[in-house]
C-alpha cells in the first residue's frame, strides 16, 4: 500500500526553505572553521617536518665527527657465562679470606 502524497502548503515549503537556509549557513561556518584548523595543522606539520630535518642533519653531522671504529676483537666471555664456553667460573673467595692480610 502506498500512502498518497499530500501537497505541501506554501507556508510549509517556506518553513522548510528557511530551515534548509539556516542549515546551509551553519555548514558554511563549520566549513570555514575546519578550513582554519586545517591550515593551522598543516603549518604545524610543516614546522615539525622542518625541525625533524634539522635534527637529522645535526645527528648526521655528529655521527660524521665520530672516529671510525677499529675492527672489534672478539670479546672475552663474561665470568657468569664462562661455563657456557666450557670454562670453569673463578672460585668464590670467602669474605674472611679477603680481609686477612697474612
Amino acid at each position: 500500500m502506498t500512502t498518497p502524497l499530500t501537497p505541501l502548503s506554501l507556508d510549509q515549503v517556506a518553513d522548510r526553505m528557511e530551515h534548509m537556509l539556516l542549515r546551509y549557513q551553519e555548514l558554511q561556518k563549520t566549513a570555514a572553521l575546519l578550513q582554519g584548523q586545517l591550515q593551522e595543522v598543516t603549518q604545524e606539520r610543516d614546522s615539525l617536518k622542518s625541525r625533524l630535518s634539522a635534527a637529522r642533519a645535526r645527528v648526521d653531522a655528529l655521527l660524521a665527527r665520530l672516529p671510525a671504529e677499529p675492527e672489534a676483537a672478539p670479546a672475552a666471555p663474561a665470568p657468569a657465562m664462562a661455563s657456557v664456553w666450557g670454562q670453569q667460573p673463578p672460585a668464590a673467595v670467602p669474605s674472611s679470606a679477603k680481609d686477612d692480610p697474612q
